[in-house]
């Protein structure tokens, strides 16, 4: 039975305004925790290349963790989306949804530090610069307990944006970069009265900053009354296993999707070890540039997979479609922009990071400009692959764009990285035509699968959803 298309589904121009008032916090918020990042690079920087390149390294593994869990954790927002669409405001099966999220967060924090414990193995099993590795593995022995704060602080981000209060997350992230670069400045260069501790530093300066913002979406709950009115505390003792396999099952190949993109991300910066220091310093700051404007389009996905998710718990097909499509278009749309500014003006992007004029940065200029260029060609395919498989994941569609993620990823995009960047002269543009390969293959399958969701059933709810609290 096709989901019917209801009266009250909000036109093109309703739908447009809906979804940028949710999509521009979320993007703000995506930005500026891009920013808290570019901020330890700029103070990582000042250290030298060897603590840049060693940064990176760790942060490829760590990034990695938590990205992944925290997206496995997301899977609470589809699904209380879909329930506040149903039968809104639901505040029981909302309440228990968030206390699954909260247990399973806790559960899967203790896998992730273990995961990161083992850096140092894996940094010598890839054949890394042994100096770089010993500053890696220093920065990661610190930056492991932010595992925790970062994961649960998604799932309270996750709450807040979907019961329709994005805003906290821009105005909590914005804090956190002022926490940030304070604890950065103190603890690297032992200002303020702190120690001079060099990049174990910014370690530190992580920690205290998602402790900070994970106390901040507690203190927001608690005082907003709208939050606050379900509660997500309550009860806290008493499981829900249906909701915590239905978190697992829509949540897991969330979790894997984006470790195959992240992940090939972070196998080149090991790439790019193996290649040479110059160049994976000139890869990291040329994909923090990139990743950068990625955070419009995964705000926009963000919002595209509330959106739909209410749709979906409605049962209203013709809303699902409208809401997806909205996303997609604004998010593409922008990427436009981001392309034109990579090719036009690379030199004035790259010197937020970089001394351009010191002639002791000139190769490292040059190579990060000639990765800017290739990532400007993969801006729409970019744009695209997030939104889609935002929108997919309104429908609670996870399990095929997590294989059309690993296949697109690590098939074409990592073997033609790998090859090109180890097997030719091209060496690190080899490895970004490897990176532009992948995304692109993933946009045309998860686009296809979006444009067949009706065909394939994915409008129809399914039994998990249809089952009373």
């Amino acid at each position: 039975m096709r989901p019917i298309a209801h009266p009250e589904t909000p036109g093109w121009k309703a739908e447009t305004r809906e979804t940028l008032k949710l999509a521009a916090p979320l993007a703000l918020a995506n930005l500026l925790q891009m920013l808290t990042y570019a901020i330890d690079v700029i103070f990582i920087a000042r250290l030298g290349a060897d603590e840049l390149a060693a940064a990176s390294l760790a942060i490829a593994l760590f990034g990695l963790v938590v990205w992944g869990l925290q997206s496995l954790t997301g899977a609470v927002a589809p699904i209380m989306a879909a329930e506040i669409g149903a039968r809104g405001p639901a505040l029981r099966p909302v309440r228990r949804a968030m206390r699954m999220a909260i247990w399973l967060s806790l559960i899967l924090s203790a896998v992730g530090m273990a995961i990161c414990m083992l850096a140092g193995p894996l940094m010598r099993m890839t054949g890394q610069d042994p100096h770089i590795t010993a500053l890696a593995v220093s920065y990661m022995d610190i930056l492991v307990w932010s595992v925790a704060p970062m994961i649960l602080a998604g799932v309270l981000r996750n709450y807040v944006s979907t019961l329709g209060k994005p805003v906290f997350a821009t105005l909590i992230t914005a804090v956190g970069i002022g926490v940030n670069a304070l604890a950065n400045y103190a603890f690297i260069f032992g200002n303020l009265g702190a120690p001079e501790m060099g990049l174990p530093g910014a370690s530190v300066a992580t920690l205290i900053t998602s402790l900070a913002i994970l106390g901040m979406y507690a203190l927001a709950i608690r005082l907003d009354p709208r939050l606050h009115r379900y509660h997500i505390m309550g009860f806290f003792w008493r499981p829900d296993w249906q909701r915590f396999v239905e978190i697992i099952r829509i949540g897991t190949p969330i979790g894997i999707t984006v470790v195959a993109e992240a992940g090939v991300f972070g196998a080149a910066a090991f790439l790019m070890g193996r290649i040479s220091g110059l160049e994976l310093a000139a890869h990291t700051v040329a994909l923090n540039l990139a990743a950068f404007a990625f955070q419009v389009p995964f705000g926009v996905g963000q919002a595209a997979t509330i959106r739909v998710g209410y749709f979906y718990g409605a049962r209203d097909a013709d809303g699902m479609g409208r809401a997806g499509w909205t996303g997609i278009i604004i998010g593409t749309g922008f990427m436009v922009f981001s392309a034109i500014a990579f090719l036009v003006a690379p030199g004035l992007l790259l010197s937020i990071y970089l001394d351009i004029g010191d002639p002791a940065n000139t190769q490292l200029v040059a190579a990060a400009a000639g990765f800017l260029a290739i990532a400007a060609a993969f801006q729409l395919s970019d744009g695209l692959q997030a939104v889609a498989a935002g929108s997919l994941r309104g429908l609670k569609d996870t399990r095929v764009p997590m294989w059309i993620a690993i296949f697109s990823y690590w098939v074409p995009g990592f073997g033609l990285a790998a090859g090109l960047g180890l097997g030719t002269d091209l060496g690190g543009t080899g490895v970004w035509i490897g990176l532009a390969t992948g995304l692109t293959f993933a946009a045309v399958l998860l686009m296809w699968r979006w444009l067949k969701r009706e065909k394939l059933g994915l409008t129809l709810r399914g039994k998990f959803n249809a089952s009373p609290a």
